[in-house]
């Protein structure tokens, strides 16, 4: 019974790997699965310094507003509008025709008052002949003492009131205060212009031009700590140097200098403002790079050079705020590595803590490994190209670039060791 049993399960089974050998005619054998293709490289070892990026804004290092100093009617304006004036340059000229009659009235009276004060001095010298002899009583004497007084008194009060009509006159002439850049005339010619009141334009200062920016609080504690122990070299009454960059460009280029740093931390945003200052020098065709209000960024360097570990960005993943890398060891065996991460610097991603110098970090196939399987490992370049997608390609599209005929047919690389019967594996592609 036993053994009629045996012989139906042996006929059964032997029946079954028929059917699987006739099903699978036309087919390739089965092959065991190779080992993944990826990319690693190793990471870059290089100087670095840390810095941290604020905005900021661009801002006149002097501006004026051009108000008169005399209420009068506006004659002329002697600028271009928008142009670079010099200092002490004629700017806006108020009818002076009224101040220049006060002025000559002025002067008239203190001859005036030089006449009265002639007439009293000579009235005491004869006063004082006459009062020894009781020709003059002490009491006209005296009166004569104070005319004399009174008379010296009006002169010197009617030569201050010339004063102020000089004064007045030259107010009449509205000059550049420093040489800079003037705006449009806020005024036309003919209109009432009333003292200390009305606004006929303004001028800024054009070089150099500050830059305004508020950093965190944590980072002006580093960075105060660093002055403090001399860490950061040349930084002397909290002068140090800051790379900046317009809206439009990508690289920090323009080198400036801290010259401010405020005495009072924003309780309200846990910011302080810092202020540095930035050379604007004529560039071309007379024209100069900057303007007040221009938006900025600025870099800060935080703390002296330093040898870092760096890798590109698109080799690190992330899970729940982890931060961590693949790495292949002797084995080819993937590896889970968790990372400490910091700026970037040239296209490279910072690795504080995680990896050393010789692993072998995977750059590309990322999506087809976990840790512990095995994998075909090829060299690729660490520092990202130009041409380089910025997702995750597959592997053999980035084994190795500079050859296009390898990276457009990866399949066509004959492998005789893992394949004993290419021919038979041709023949399903073409069914």
């Amino acid at each position: 019974m036993h053994a009629t049993r045996a012989t139906e399960s042996a006929r059964l089974l032997l029946a079954v790997a028929i059917l699987a050998v006739a099903g699978g005619c036309g087919e390739s054998p089965k092959i065991e699965t190779e080992p993944t293709v990826v990319i690693v490289s190793k990471p870059l070892q290089q100087d670095v310094q840390d810095f941290a990026d604020f905005p900021g804004r661009t801002d006149a290092a002097m501006s004026v507003i051009l108000r008169s100093r005399v209420t009068g009617y506006l004659m002329s304006f002697d600028f271009k509008v928008g142009s670079e004036v010099k200092k002490d340059a004629l700017l806006f000229q108020i009818d002076p025709r009224e101040y220049d009659a006060a002025l000559e009235r002025a002067q008239a009276d203190v001859l005036i008052c030089q006449a009265n004060l002639k007439l009293a001095n000579a009235d005491l010298e004869r006063a004082k002949r006459l009062l020894p002899k009781g020709a003059v009583s002490q009491e006209d004497f005296d009166k004569y003492t104070a005319s004399a007084a009174e008379a010296d008194a009006s002169l010197a009060s009617a030569k201050a009131k010339v004063d102020q009509a000089k004064l007045n006159v030259e107010f009449t002439r509205i000059t550049a205060p420093f040489a800079g850049e003037i705006g449009r005339n806020l005024i036309d010619i003919g209109n009432l212009v009333t003292a200390d009141v009305t606004e006929l334009g303004n001028i800024v200062t054009v070089d150099p031009v500050y830059v305004y920016f508020d950093i965190d609080e944590r980072t002006m504690l580093r960075l105060q700590r660093m002055l403090i122990s001399g860490k950061i070299p040349g930084a002397k009454d909290n002068a140090f140097p800051v790379m900046v960059r317009l809206a439009d460009e990508t690289d920090y280029t323009h080198k400036a200098m801290i010259d401010f740093i405020n005495n009072r931390v924003d309780p309200n945003t846990g910011t302080i403002r810092l202020r540095a200052v930035l050379p604007n020098p004529i560039v071309g065709n007379g024209h100069r790079q900057f303007a007040s209000g221009l938006f900025a960024r600025v870099r800060l360097p935080i703390g002296p050079p330093f040898k870092a570990l760096e890798v590109m960005d698109r080799a690190i993943m992330s899970q729940q705020g982890q931060k961590y890398v693949y790495t292949v060891n002797a084995k080819n065996e993937v590896q889970y590595r968790p990372v400490t991460t910091g700026t970037v610097h040239n296209g490279l991603r910072v690795i504080e803590k995680g990896i050393d110098p010789d692993d072998r970090v995977i750059i590309s196939g990322l999506q087809m490994v976990r840790p512990g399987i095995v994998v075909t490992p090829k060299p690729g370049p660490m520092r990202p190209q130009e041409d380089d997608a910025s997702t995750d390609q597959a592997p053999t599209e980035n084994a190795k670039p500079a050859k296009p005929d390898e990276n457009t047919k990866p399949e066509a690389k004959p492998e005789p060791a893992a394949n004993p019967k290419p021919a038979a594996s041709a023949e399903p592609a073409k069914k």
